[in-house]
């Protein structure tokens, strides 16, 4: 069974800490240089299979004592929040643009660079904590690739109007501020 309130808690958390993130820059930049359906499909994909490896090592996350799991999370997400607030401007990333624009090379440039540039990346440890923290994978997963592929859609689509409308500081603070309270109620469970 779905849990909305998981999955829309999820989806925020992630939306909102993807946002400032480089992915959006580099749908922006591919979004411009070819059809935008195309590189959906590959920016999507690759999320998929992040949110999959984020999931199963949240998973196995939840077979350590619940006290221990707690503090884990609480101090993970934490660690989370510091890294949003101390981040520096990343430079961009450099795009190589395929030679022919078919869908498989466009789509194939996409997949290919999330899947190098989101590796390890601070959403995909986000939603291992809280595919931990929940232990509610389908919900967590749902969610966390939702708002990935929103963040995608808007860095594809749109991305340059909404960065003129909200300043990128107030996206980052608002993530980081969630996630630390998210921290610290999860510290708190594991002393209470």
């Amino acid at each position: 069974m779905i849990s909305i309130s998981v999955m829309a808690l999820v989806f925020g958390v992630v939306f909102l800490a993807e946002l400032p993130d480089k992915t959006a820059l580099a749908g922006l930049v591919l979004g411009t240089r070819y059809r935008a359906s195309y590189v959906f499909v590959g920016v999507a994909a690759a999320f998929v299979v992040h949110v999959v490896l984020a999931v199963a090592a949240g998973s196995v996350l939840t077979l350590l004592p619940q006290q221990l799991l707690h503090a884990l999370t609480g101090v993970l997400f934490l660690g989370g929040a510091a890294m949003l607030l101390l981040k520096g401007g990343d430079g961009e990333e450099e795009v190589r643009e395929p030679k022919d624009q078919s869908f498989w090379k466009v789509s194939g440039a996409g997949f290919m660079l999330i899947l190098v540039a989101e590796f390890g990346d601070l959403t995909q440890i986000m939603t291992a904590n809280l595919a931990a923290r929940y232990d509610d994978p389908l919900s967590v997963g749902l969610g966390a690739v939702l708002a990935l592929w929103a963040v995608a859609g808007l860095g594809i689509v749109g991305g340059k109007a909404l960065m003129k409308r909200v300043p990128l500081s107030l996206i980052t603070k608002i993530a980081a501020l969630l996630m630390l309270g998210l921290g610290v109620w999860s510290l708190y469970e594991a002393i209470a």
